[in-house]
């Protein structure tokens, strides 16, 4: 079995005992941010192979942060945090198993959790994974020399997992940089410095594996993927380049055994150093929200609805009373742009809307009825924890062809009860799935509801199946749907000429 591991660990205390577990949590998360630093005189470079010169001039910067909590935050800052739901959720979908997890240590009247950190700034600014000082009542900073200093939480944003702190010192403080993260490549050598375990401060050394991951985790996922072996405690601690700088900050793993197995995975240094900057100066972040479920542009979407390539947020839902309700936007909606940024994919328009504040008014142009059409959009508030875009279900699989192997049938009051679909649903229902056809490869299933064709409306079977001929008539070389499947609308292209 598989899962993903939280990197920093926690532990009871029960009168004087300290008592530590390892708990094998499903989710481990580590992430670093560093502000910009001042860089040493002679930058360190890896020579002959060696990580030995850079360990010397960046391991004095990386901090062993201890909190203290109340216990029952122990047992809650784990498994059951949004973060770590998220992780889960991830992981279920891929059709990996998840492990019970370990029993918690529980029952005194105060817990502990370890984790890593690093000093960016030479006035003691410290940045760390947010579900490191979660629900802490006291946060200590032990640096590499073994001192230990009172920590102040200067700002946390849980969206990003990146939590700020600033601590006072009588002593010059060793700091780190930040370093280039889009410029690493796959293959590229790498170095993690952190505290896994509590047994001190651990270097290990690997290699870029992948760029891009998405966890679903929020909206700011861009994992950079490791080979680098971290484990529990390395939570906020560094990931660093050849020169020393920080390109990443480690955030979590992937685990069958509570161990590393060389599948990790952290922050970008770039994304990261923006966030920092604000909640160095604000204390927190209010991200902006949109209101609308969000799938990508696939070929046969792009095809489907005359775009020249695949690329934007395709919206599948509108939800009521919110910023995108107000501005006009429609389901079929392809969003292109938000300002002056380009918007790739439904990933981008997430984080791009996260990083807007609330109550910004922000030109927007989408792609509706084969052309382009310009919007003006008010960003909404987050403070309920909203999704600013949030991914419809999507399996990734298209459908296709004129006859594309379904039966319809209209929304009779008795398909409606036997359905339980309210009045307001309009459509034609699949009544039966030809298995070897395209709608049967493409997951179409019986009582699934069309919504619309080519992001036009349909009233009944009827209207369904004269709208797919129109396309096949028209040239084109698939069709769009808008299936609703219980409380979610996908929608889906269907090629003709896989028919």
């Amino acid at each position: 079995m598989s899962n993903i591991l939280l990197t920093h660990r926690a532990a009871a205390l029960v009168g004087a005992a300290i008592l530590v577990g390892a708990a094998a949590f499903p989710f481990t998360i580590h992430s670093t941010t560093a502000m910009a630093a001042s860089v040493p005189a002679i930058a360190p470079q890896v020579s002959n192979g060696s990580f030995a010169d850079v360990v010397a001039v960046d391991k004095p910067a990386v901090v062993t942060i201890t909190t203290t909590m109340k216990a029952t935050d122990v047992s809650d800052s784990s498994d059951n945090s949004p973060m770590d739901e998220q992780f889960r959720r991830f992981f279920e979908q891929q059709g990996i198993p998840m492990p019970k997890q370990a029993p918690r240590q529980g029952g005194g009247e105060r817990g502990m959790a370890l984790g890593s950190g690093f000093i960016v700034g030479s006035d003691g600014i410290i940045v760390t994974n947010n579900h490191v000082i979660d629900n802490a009542i006291d946060i200590k900073v032990t640096l590499d020399d073994g001192t230990e200093l009172p920590a102040k939480l200067l700002g946390a944003d849980p969206k990003s997992d990146l939590a700020v702190l600033k601590i006072k010192s009588d002593k010059p403080l060793a700091t780190l940089s930040w370093g280039d993260s889009d410029a690493l490549k796959l293959g590229d050598q790498i170095l993690a410095i952190g505290n896994p375990f509590g047994i001190g401060t651990t270097v290990t050394a690997g290699i870029v594996s992948a760029r891009g991951r998405d966890l679903h985790s929020g909206p700011y996922d861009d994992f950079i993927q490791i080979d680098a072996p971290i484990n529990h405690g390395n939570s906020g601690g560094p990931l660093v380049d050849h020169a020393g700088n920080v390109v990443g900050i480690n955030t979590a793993i992937y685990s069958p055994n509570g161990g590393s197995v060389g599948v990790g995975f952290a922050i970008p240094s770039d994304q990261a150093q923006k966030i920092v900057a604000k909640l160095e100066k604000s204390g927190s972040i209010d991200h902006g929200y949109l209101g609308v479920q969000i799938q990508p542009v696939t070929a046969d979407v792009a095809e489907a609805v005359g775009l020249a390539k695949p690329q934007g947020a395709l919206v599948a839902a509108v939800n009521k009373g919110t910023p995108a309700s107000h501005a006009g936007l429609k389901t079929g909606d392809i969003v292109m742009t938000v300002g002056s940024e380009t918007v790739k994919s439904p990933r981008d328009l997430s984080r791009l809307v996260a990083d807007l504040s609330p109550g910004a008014r922000e030109a927007m142009t989408v792609w509706r009825d084969g052309k382009s059409v310009n919007l003006s959009v008010t960003v909404g508030g987050n403070d309920g924890g909203q999704k600013q875009a949030s991914l419809g279900k999507d399996d990734g699989k298209t459908q296709s062809g004129p006859s594309i192997g379904i039966a319809l049938a209209d929304l009779t009051p008795d398909v409606r009860q036997e359905l339980n679909l309210p009045d307001n649903v309009t459509g034609a229902v699949v009544a039966n799935v030809n298995p070897d056809k395209p709608a049967a490869a493409a997951g179409i299933q019986a009582g699934d509801v069309i919504v619309s064709v080519n992001d036009k409306a349909v009233l009944g079977a009827g209207d369904v199946k004269t709208a797919i001929a129109n396309a096949a008539r028209s040239g084109r070389k698939s069709v769009l749907l808008l299936v609703e499947r219980g409380t979610e609308k996908t929608f889906v292209a269907v090629p003709f000429s896989a028919a």
